[in-house]
């Protein structure tokens, strides 16, 4: 299983998409500062998953979501979770 994730900075308020086979532990990875493209923005906090069987079937579904340019529109896939 393939889990999508959306984290909100709780921070700054910021949205990072991300794909993970264990979820619980690379959330730990972004919270602990060890990957670079979120540790700017610590702490994390996860608003939004959801599973996958293949890695290609949440792929397609995070290349979606992060073409989502607008706020508002994630937002809202974040308020049907």
């Amino acid at each position: 299983m393939f889990y999508l994730y959306i984290l909100e900075s709780v921070k700054f308020g910021t949205y990072y998409i991300g794909i993970s086979k264990v979820s619980e532990r690379r959330m730990c990875s972004h919270n602990s500062g060890k990957v670079r493209s979120t540790k700017h923005k610590r702490p994390w906090k996860k608003v939004y998953q959801e599973m996958f069987e293949t890695l290609a079937m949440a792929r397609k579904r995070e290349v979606y979501l992060k073409s989502l340019k607008k706020r508002s529109a994630i937002e809202k896939v974040i308020k049907h979770f």
